[in-house]
């Protein structure tokens, strides 16, 4: 049985940016809102964070910065994904010297892996990193998926803690618990499937809505956790239409959009990603007003 890094919601944050870099002071704000909103754990420099197009001195510098301003207050994750196993090794063992306490790891994009490639990378990892490590499977963008094989084979390895599982395969996330138990602690990777997780035996989710309702994603997961499943279903019905739009274009364009629009983070991307499209931008906000998370 392996203790999760956490229970209840996560959040996958933004990179605030501006024309001259990273926006710090737009980040300390977002980060104080998580902490006030009683967010578990806050996971940085990862999709949501836009770390593909981070310099390897600024995730440093974000990671510094966060574990500063959180004061031990939420637990601090850290992406490492590459598609480079001695790359992301070296990400890990940087993200255990500034004080994370774990790590994330998508499965490798473009050049793939097969089934054993992908078991010996993960565990190649976290042979050489003490902190727990988090498989990611999102074979949306990576074009590789785990199956439930591969998630009892890492299950053995006593560093792998869990999976944030973003397939969009429920039935996947029943078999994984079926050979694993608790020896492999599950993660929604999705928002809209955080719920019927739950009910499955995930601990939680690393979430990209809770960005903009921190306080709702811990109150669906903590009523979940407790067997209160009507509570838990009336927050998901509540926001189920945010968390579709949150993915009408590439994440994070629309959560940023969103936070831009709450007065909480710049209308800041890097290229690849750009600007959102005029029509799913109205309709987003539309949602937003509804929802009264503007002012």
């Amino acid at each position: 049985m392996k203790t999760p890094v956490f229970t209840g919601s996560a959040t996958a944050m933004v990179t605030p940016y501006t024309d001259k870099g990273i926006d710090y002071d737009s980040l300390a704000q977002l980060l104080e809102r998580q902490t006030v909103g009683g967010t578990a754990a806050v996971l940085m420099c990862a999709t949501t964070g836009e770390a593909a197009t981070l310099k390897e001195t600024e995730r440093q510098e974000i990671l510094r910065f966060t574990l500063r301003q959180v004061k031990g207050r939420m637990k601090v994750l850290c992406g490492i994904g590459s598609n480079n196993t001695d790359a992301a090794a070296a990400m890990a063992h940087t993200a255990e010297s500034l004080g994370a306490d774990a790590v994330l790891l998508t499965t490798p994009y473009y050049n793939k892996g097969t089934p054993e490639g992908l078991y010996r990378h993960f565990c190649c990892v976290a042979d050489q990193c003490s902190l727990p490590l988090i498989v990611y499977n999102v074979p949306g963008r990576t074009s590789v998926a785990c199956t439930p094989e591969l998630y009892e084979r890492l299950a053995e390895h006593p560093r792998i803690n869990g999976v944030k599982e973003a397939s969009g395969n429920i039935s996947l996330v029943s078999q994984t618990r079926r050979r694993c138990g608790e020896d492999l602690n599950i993660w929604s990777g999705n928002d809209d499937q955080t719920l019927p997780m739950l009910a499955l035996g995930a601990k939680g989710v690393i979430s990209v809505a809770s960005n903009l309702i921190p306080r709702q994603m811990r109150d669906l997961c903590g009523a979940a956790l407790a067997g209160d499943y009507l509570s838990a279903r009336s927050i998901h019905e509540t926001y189920a239409i945010l968390f579709e739009q949150l993915f009408c274009e590439v994440n994070p364009i629309p959560v940023k959009t969103a936070l831009h629009a709450m007065g909480l983070c710049p209308d800041g991307f890097r290229l690849p990603l750009c600007s959102m499209g005029a029509d799913n931008k109205a309709a987003l906000l539309q949602t937003l007003r509804q929802l009264e998370l503007l002012s």
